[in-house]
């Protein structure tokens, strides 16, 4: 998606580590246009008459997610990072590696509102190693639930966790995949 790979060149910055920082328009302070014209963009690459939920993890990738819901008419849940007292009945859960938090980190989706039957679509704003969406596959499964897909915005090439998911069989379509960067150059995977 060109507009976004324009986006991530112009305002995005590389952080020691090989971190990117995409937060002035992605993921914290969010320009809705621009996620507007990705959920279109999905909307491409995905059936989006069969989807039935829109999945996603706490937190950044919730802005996303909820405009691709909204975008398609589809509802929209987030998996939680930490149990709060006013989830009901039981939870699917997957215990994952968060490489921005660099700790465990147990996601957590009440069983209320995903189910066996339900076809769905992962969205996120940003994969490094792709253990948040190797998680969120794991919870899809445990509902017995069909993965549709996953849409992610930008995805860090380099660290492989797309690739791993793409071996797997994992429908996978990230709209930005970066191969290389650093300060003052980043470079794309071709499409």
């Amino acid at each position: 998606m060109q507009e976004l790979k324009e986006r991530i060149v112009k305002e995005g910055k590389v952080l020691p580590g090989s971190i990117i920082k995409v937060d002035g328009f992605l993921n914290h302070r969010v320009d809705t246009v621009l996620l507007d014209h990705i959920a279109e963009e999905f909307g491409k690459r995905f059936n989006m008459d069969e989807v039935t939920v829109i999945l996603t993890a706490e937190a950044s990738g919730i802005a996303l997610a909820a405009i691709v819901a909204r975008h398609f008419g589809k509802p929209m849940i987030f998996a939680k990072k930490a149990k709060s007292d006013n989830i009901e009945g039981g939870l699917y859960q997957s215990d994952i590696f968060s490489y921005t938090y660099k700790k465990k980190v147990t996601l957590l989706v009440s069983k209320e509102w995903l189910h066996a039957g339900d076809k769905v679509l992962v969205v996120d704003d940003f994969m490094a190693n792709g253990e948040a969406m190797r998680g969120l596959c794991d919870i899809v499964e445990k509902a017995g639930a069909e993965l549709v897909g996953i849409g992610c915005a930008v995805e860090k090439g380099f660290q492989g966790g797309g690739d791993r998911l793409r071996q797997a069989g994992v429908n996978l379509h990230s709209l930005a995949v970066i191969e290389s960067a650093e300060p003052g150059r980043i470079i794309f995977r071709e499409e």
